[in-house]
């Protein structure tokens, strides 16, 4: 990636206009083709295969035996983990919404 001047305050209304582009798609497909122009083909596989991580950890397989399975590093699994392991972790928000659990805090519907 190059370097660039910029401010923290000016990278996080990036960030922030990002997001916002994400829910203003309409559904996966949209999703699939903004990432599609986001990202290239590496950049979208590693987030792809993060995503896979996340399965794989969350049906308690070990760090090497997911490294085996997908051919993502160790140091990454452990990296996706850690994310998995804080408080608000976008990764188990995601995961909690696509298996249609409820999230704590959340009413029921």
């Amino acid at each position: 990636m190059k370097p660039r001047e910029s401010s923290p305050g000016q990278d996080k209304r990036a960030r922030q206009a990002l997001c916002e582009a994400f829910l203003s798609l309409a559904n996966a497909n949209e999703v699939a083709a903004f990432l599609s122009d986001l990202t290239t083909p590496a950049e979208l596989q590693a987030l792809a295969d993060r995503w896979l991580v996340v399965g794989l950890l969350k049906q308690g397989l070990a760090y090497r035996e997911i490294a085996e399975r997908t051919g993502v590093s160790v140091t990454t699994t452990g990296r996706v983990a850690r994310c998995m392991g804080a408080e608000n972790s976008g990764y188990n928000i995601a995961w909690q919404r696509v298996a249609g659990e409820q999230l704590p805090g959340e009413a029921n519907g």
